[in-house]
């Protein structure tokens, strides 16, 4: 049960093409935008459409099948758990990034 407690899925579309590093020690670092869509209707009975974007970063083999399959449009299901980095800007202004730390990743095929 204690792998329930930090778990996130997400289906979504690449909003650009992935952002590749290899550090210094030769480990490989993948970092994708990814958008969820939700749809709902308002008091109106008009749909409307809700885009979240999020911050998506794998390490290893996950971020070598990114690196080797995953395009800008792609759409892609990933599942990790969350993190969040804590610093202060260059002006002193506390930030936080939250980002999904991606455990596995499925492609789909889309013809």
């Amino acid at each position: 049960m204690n792998n329930l407690r930090n778990k996130v899925q997400l289906i979504g579309f690449v909003g650009q093409d992935p952002e590749i590093k290899t550090l210094e020690s030769g480990k490989i670092m993948a970092v994708v935008s990814m958008a969820t869509n939700e749809f709902y209707f308002d008091e109106n009975n008009i749909k409307i459409e809700q885009t979240e974007w999020h911050r998506v970063v794998a390490w290893g083999k996950t971020a070598e099948i990114i690196q080797k399959y995953v395009l800008k449009g792609k759409e892609i299901a990933i599942e990790g758990k969350l993190i969040h980095h804590r610093y202060e800007d260059k002006n002193g202004v506390k930030k936080i990034i939250t980002e999904v730390l991606v455990h596995e990743v499925l492609l789909f095929n889309k013809s």
